[in-house]
């Protein structure tokens, strides 16, 4: 790494940041797309869960590119290419409304997720090696925190922008055909705004990036790193565990957030708006601060530890969503966003932690591995259709924590080993087991 000043360090630091809250905004407008092009389309709950397929089949696809862009061309080109295809998806929302193809729709959120998947292969390992190593997991935690202030003003401000509805059921479904779907396709026009003025900012976010000078990270020793493989970096216990972790811990956030709205709607029968404000002032602002207080508390507690403690807490409040109703049901939900809400970057740092030169492959596996928010939420939605009760959903979060609670375990276990053959031996002293 070069030797750039304190200064430069911060500043750079606070601009990757704004990366951070610019792709929670837009993945946390997903629960208020859903339940909109449900209705817009006549869609099921299984059909529905294709908007979370369409974004998260992209980290699948784009994750190893990424990280080939990356070793080619830097992360700052990397950035800039994630931001320009991130603004294209964007924008390609105007047409998908005017067209009314609900494929169309996916194509942008695609093409969206398509940026985000470069951004955060790009992201993540750049904030990690951005200072001390010791403080890896605190720096992500507190650039994940800015993500979770975008969980808290997305749903609030999505809501009242795109869930506009100029009739309602019973009178919809007294009107002929074709005015039926006239007053469907205008409600479907309301993401045409927020979705132009979101591309344009991301286009201006990326000529900012162009601009701007950051450090350029080629390994700690200031020369380039070896050369790394998949199959390489897969042999590295802490990246395989990792991406096993990381697989489920992003099906259980997106089955949690993505249908809170249906859930909060039937579990508690409030209205969609009132469920879209739990979302963000419960379950973003819960998000939010649950990263803040994780980032304190790794100050005394172990990373590895507290994850582990949360996902057990995760699994008991998964376990009460099931089967709880009225505000008791999105208590428990809140409680799972607060606990769930140092997963992604603690995982991410654990499943780096040790990986030397495999850290840019296995960042790129473990980004990829994001594909299970594109699997396990057609799960529930299927568990779901077939109970016909989106509150047995939670069976697959409830089993996604578990797997979490495994991994936690599992790092927990490789500190305590590594620690004990770092600690000097002397003659004479008893090593405890």
């Amino acid at each position: 790494m070069t030797d750039p000043s304190t200064r430069q360090y911060r500043f750079s630091l606070v601009m990757i940041t704004t990366l951070f809250f610019m792709w929670g905004f837009v993945h946390n407008l997903d629960p208020i797309l859903i339940p909109h092009l449900r209705r817009s389309f006549s869609l099921s709950v299984l059909q529905s869960a294709l908007v979370d397929s369409a974004v998260f089949i992209a980290y699948f696809v784009m994750a190893l590119p990424a990280g080939l862009l990356i070793r080619r061309a830097g992360y700052k080109a990397a950035i800039i290419c994630g931001l320009l295809l991130f603004a294209t998806g964007s924008l390609m929302f105007i047409p998908a409304a005017n067209t009314q193809q609900y494929v169309v729709f996916l194509a942008a959120l695609f093409t969206i997720a398509c940026g985000l998947t470069i951004l955060e292969t790009a992201a993540n390992p750049y904030v990690t090696l951005l200072g001390k190593p010791e403080r890896a997991a605190q720096r992500i935690n507190l650039a994940q925190s800015f993500n979770g202030l975008a969980a808290t003003l997305a749903p609030i401000i999505g809501a009242r922008l795109i869930l506009v509805h100029g009739a309602n059921d019973q009178q919809l479904a007294a009107m002929p055909e074709a005015a039926r779907q006239a007053a469907l396709a205008a409600e479907a026009a309301s993401v045409k705004g927020p979705y132009m003025v979101l591309g344009l900012v991301i286009l201006v976010l990326a000529v900012v990036f162009y601009f701007l000078k950051l450090p350029e990270i080629g390994g700690r020793s200031g020369n380039a790193p070896a050369k790394s493989s998949v199959g390489a970096a897969l042999r590295v216990p802490s990246i395989r565990r990792g991406a096993i972790a990381q697989f489920f811990y992003v099906g259980a956030q997106v089955c949690v957030f993505s249908f809170f709205i249906l859930y909060a709607t039937r579990s508690a029968g409030v209205s969609p708006v009132t469920a879209a404000d739990y979302l963000g002032w419960g379950c973003g602002m819960a998000f939010m601060v649950g990263r803040f207080v994780g980032t304190a508390l790794m100050r005394v507690v172990a990373p590895a530890r507290l994850l582990w403690r949360y996902a057990l807490a995760c699994t008991v409040l998964a376990a009460v969503a099931m089967l709880a109703h009225g505000l008791a049901s999105i208590a428990a939900v809140i409680g799972i966003a607060f606990f769930m809400s140092i997963m992604f970057p603690t995982i991410f740092s654990l499943g780096l932690n040790g990986a030397g030169h495999h850290a840019d492959m296995g960042s790129g596996l473990i980004i990829m591995s994001i594909v299970g928010g594109a699997l396990l939420p057609l799960v529930f939605g299927f568990v779901s259709d077939v109970t016909h009760n989106v509150q047995f959903g939670y069976a697959v979060p409830l089993l996604c924590f578990v797997v979490i609670a495994w991994f936690a375990r599992a790092a927990l276990v490789q500190d305590s080993r590594d620690a004990h053959a770092a600690a000097p031996s002397s003659i004479g002293v008893t090593k405890r087991v």
